[in-house]
């Protein structure tokens, strides 16, 4: 990867995480009362700060996909059988979700969503490149996605949650779906 194309990855994700949160933000202060900071006189104030606090969320977007990547390069380089390496991350998915569910009492319709969106992500990643791609992209969407969010779950404040967890999916959708075009790798159109 070229500084040129981190660059151009870095900053459409950080866009799409301001917008992300500044839709988000503004809805939640439109249903939310509670979600309202200081009234209908300061939403552009508020939609401002919202936008500056979704590109911070896109930067943690941002360092979990490229730990991932990191990860994923060592794990493979240490196990060095794809199968493997695949089933233990489907097993540490099924970990993962028994947690949010189970042990963190979290809402079971936020996290079986989040699950049904990361399938959706996964099978457009196989569609622009081939069926390897499943299983690394349902994992990040999904384990990824929630690692990042765990400072707005752990206040279990369903506001909170959403205004974190939809940028941060739309920001990690962004980077898993593009990086192929970004690196010349998506499979040739046939």
């Amino acid at each position: 990867m070229t500084l040129r194309k981190w660059f151009y990855l870095f900053w459409t994700t950080m866009l799409i995480g301001a917008a992300a949160s500044g839709i988000t933000g503004f809805i939640l202060q439109a249903v939310d009362q509670e979600f309202d900071f200081m009234g209908l006189s300061a939403m552009g104030y508020n939609i401002f700060w919202m936008l500056v606090g979704g590109a911070l969320i896109s930067l943690v977007s941002q360092i979990g996909f490229f730990a991932y990547l990191i990860i994923r390069f060592i794990g493979l380089g240490m196990i060095r059988n794809m199968w493997t390496w695949n089933m233990l991350q489907l097993i540490i998915l099924v970990i993962v979700l028994f947690d949010m569910i189970y042990l963190n009492y979290t809402n079971i319709v936020g996290t079986v969503g989040l699950l049904l969106i990361s399938v959706a992500v996964a099978y457009f990643k196989v569609k622009l490149t081939n069926k390897s791609a499943w299983i690394p992209t349902l994992f990040f969407m999904s384990v990824g996605t929630i690692l990042e969010a765990q400072p707005a779950l752990t206040l279990h404040n369903i506001a909170s949650a959403v205004f974190m967890i939809l940028p941060l999916v739309a920001c990690n959708t962004w980077q898993i779906l593009i990086l192929g075009k970004v690196l010349n790798t998506n499979k040739e159109p046939v």
